[in-house]
């Protein structure tokens, strides 16, 4: 049921942290990704790691920002293997910054990479998923999303552009649900990546985090992977439009 075998998919964000294990994750079970990110050289790095392990990867370098960019990385992944089954939306940025200081070029920037960069990705990647009639897509969100009575000090750009993501991955499960086309997000927690490095500089601040968590440690982003790889399986074949959260509990509390 997890098995993505020949499936050719697209991950963005994907040099590092938990766009790296989702490549991975879906290579391991079989499928040809496409490793993206902003940077060629550490796309390459993701590649050979999957090689390694017997599985079928390239580097795509993308500015998920930059229309034409994502256009040449979904035309590039159709020349190479003549489709694309998953989009894996993960590209984003974290910038914890006071609402009262932040500037609008801060607040352009998170909307550019963090939502407009999923639309452009989703877009480009459904047109082909509709000649084919299948496809799944799963955008990583975030517990800070809104909606759910709990706020997230600092990040009033960065929440405003996770649940976006929210309100968009619900849009085009409708839209795209008669093409056999499902859409999906993740919202996960406090997952140990590059991201929360500046987190884990303050003792106080990690440990404020943890005792919010029922289960008392960071995520694994391999956990997250698990996750991705379900959703963009047949395993979740009669899920579309839905938001879930993997985050230790956090949201419970």
């Amino acid at each position: 049921m997890f098995d993505v075998k020949n499936k050719v998919a697209i991950v963005t964000g994907a040099k590092r942290g938990m766009g790296r294990t989702h490549a991975l994750a879906l290579a391991k079970a079989g499928a040809k990704v496409v490793v993206s990110d902003i940077s060629q050289e550490d796309c390459q790095v993701v590649v050979k790691e999957i090689k390694k392990d017997g599985g079928e990867a390239i580097a795509i370098k993308c500015d998920v920002s930059k229309k034409e960019e994502v256009d040449n990385m979904v035309k590039a992944t159709v020349d190479k293997w003549g489709k694309i089954d998953i989009l894996i939306n993960n590209a984003g940025i974290c910038q914890f910054k006071p609402f009262l200081e932040l500037t609008e070029q801060e607040w352009d920037r998170t909307i550019d990479i963090n939502l407009k960069g999923y639309f452009l990705c989703s877009q480009a990647a459904a047109k082909e998923m509709v000649r084919q009639k299948s496809g799944a897509i799963v955008n990583i969100a975030s517990i800070a999303m809104g909606q759910v009575g709990v706020g997230f000090l600092n990040l009033a750009h960065y929440s405003a552009s996770k649940g976006g993501i929210v309100g968009m991955t619900e849009t085009m499960a409708i839209e795209l649900g008669p093409y056999n086309i499902r859409v999906n997000a993740i919202a996960p927690g406090v997952i140990e990546t590059p991201m929360i490095d500046p987190i884990k500089q303050d003792q106080k601040a990690m440990e404020g985090i943890l005792a919010r968590v029922p289960l008392h440690r960071v995520g694994k982003s391999e956990e997250v992977s698990n996750l991705v790889l379900f959703l963009a399986s047949d395993a979740s074949s009669y899920m579309t439009g839905s938001t879930v959260v993997i985050d230790g509990g956090w949201l419970a509390g």
